[in-house]
């Protein structure tokens, strides 16, 4: 398996965090919970010493079993989780986790094939990292991936064609019946719905809600697909989250027929 930019780093055999080079400093209190699970352990070692220094809880686990068994004891916030396990695969273990709860995934993957990207966004991964990476970036990605699962403040709730969604409790539903939306999906949403008829281009989308100026904009068209799939009464033909094409797309709240 490749291994990040780094080199230095010590070993474990217990399964919990380590420094990639140095001590981390004690976590202060209600510091957030990651769950890092790759099967090479210089890599998660690596991953959780820098996550550590940077004041996260870590947890490990080498295996996807065994990261749903970590994560059934000490729920995670987020969940850094590689692509590529013996046995039960990142797929299985993300969509497993997926189906309990809305936690944050990052996905790592040593592939850097297209086709394994948008799987891995298609079974609810919030973001991923392609190896080998640079600790540091990762770090980044992980801070904002929970910065945006943090309930907004003084954001009160929105409402248009049959849905509703408060932002502050991160909740969301379509004519009274609650949407199971990844923390992308729901921040779509939120975004469609403040600024209703203005058509965005991928790369505004991927600015204004993913806070990227750079970034692969196939991921973009994953999470409007998948939450078309979600909200729209037929997503073959979307009403609501409608395609302008050479342009990118426009939520339209009217409900107005448009090729999609």
């Amino acid at each position: 398996m490749q291994q990040p930019h780094l080199s230095g780093t010590g070993s474990t055999t217990d399964g919990t965090a380590s420094a990639a080079s140095a001590p981390a400093p004690r976590p202060a209190s209600g510091a957030a919970r990651v769950l890092v699970v790759d099967d090479d352990a210089t890599v998660a070692e690596v991953v959780a010493g820098y996550l550590g220094r940077a004041g996260y809880l870590v947890d490990r686990a080498g295996d996807g079993p065994t990261a749903l068994r970590r994560a059934a004891a000490h729920w995670p916030d987020l969940v850094v989780l590689d692509l590529m396990l013996p046995g039960m695969d990142g797929l299985e273990a993300c969509r497993r986790l997926r189906a309990r709860a809305a936690v944050p995934v990052v996905m790592l993957t040593a592939r850097g094939d297209e086709e394994d990207r948008i799987l891995g966004l298609e079974v609810g991964a919030d973001d991923y990292v392609t190896k080998p990476f640079s600790p540091r970036e990762l770090v980044l990605r992980v801070q904002s991936v929970l910065r945006r699962a943090r309930p907004a403040v003084a954001a009160g709730p929105l409402a248009a064609a049959g849905l509703t969604v408060d932002p502050a409790a991160r909740r969301a539903t379509k004519n009274g019946t609650e949407l199971a939306l990844t923390l992308r999906e729901f921040d779509l949403l939120v975004f469609f719905l403040r600024h209703p008829g203005r058509a965005y281009t991928r790369e505004d989308l991927m600015r204004e809600v993913w806070g990227w100026d750079f970034g692969d904009l196939s991921t973009v068209t994953v999470h409007i697909r998948r939450l078309r799939g979600k909200t729209e009464d037929d997503p073959a033909r979307p009403r609501l989250i409608q395609t302008v094409w050479g342009v990118g797309y426009r939520f339209d709240p009217s409900g107005r027929d448009a090729e999609g």
